[in-house]
């Protein structure tokens, strides 16, 4: 599924919560109604596809890379992601993904995500663009670089950075 991104950005209610879960290769396995809605795909679309299909041009892959790097580490991230929609419209969240467990195994991931604050926007968007920028030039080790930079000169790990907006 090709979809063309347009300038229209979607917002969803503070309270509301957008959920899904994955298996361990980043498949959907569930998506509750919020998601379904707001991204405009029903669960023949999405249960089975990349959660990937709705990621947008604009995110700097560097945020996946840390993404994936705690997960696989069993352990919970929080970050700031700009989604795509069916229509090309797009939207911001900040997520909390965490490994899922069944008898002490990591089965799959569930990702939670709530309607980030306009302060954290005023940080991520222009940051997500540096980065965006690093990558193009320099691949995702230039991006990875300004961003380990950034996180050194706050002397903060990576999700205590995000928590701090």
């Amino acid at each position: 599924m090709k979809i063309t991104p347009k300038n229209h950005e979607k917002v969803f209610a503070k309270d509301e919560l957008l959920v899904t879960k994955t298996d361990l290769q980043g498949k959907i396995t569930y998506a509750n109604r919020g998601f379904m809605d707001i991204v405009e795909m029903d669960e023949h679309t999405l249960i089975g596809a990349p959660h990937n299909i709705i990621r947008h041009p604009d995110m700097p892959k560097i945020i996946f890379k840390y993404l994936w790097s705690y997960l696989q580490n069993a352990e919970e991230i929080h970050a700031y992601v700009k989604n795509i929609c069916a229509d090309g419209s797009y939207y911001w969240v900040m997520a909390n993904v965490t490994p899922s467990y069944l008898n002490g195994k990591i089965v799959g991931y569930h990702s939670s995500r709530r309607s980030p604050s306009p302060k954290a926007m005023e940080v991520i968007k222009p940051l997500y663009e540096k980065l965006l920028q690093a990558e193009k030039i320099g691949g995702i080790s230039a991006s990875e670089k300004l961003m380990n930079e950034l996180l050194k000169e706050k002397g903060l790990n990576y999700d205590e950075f995000i928590l701090s907006f």
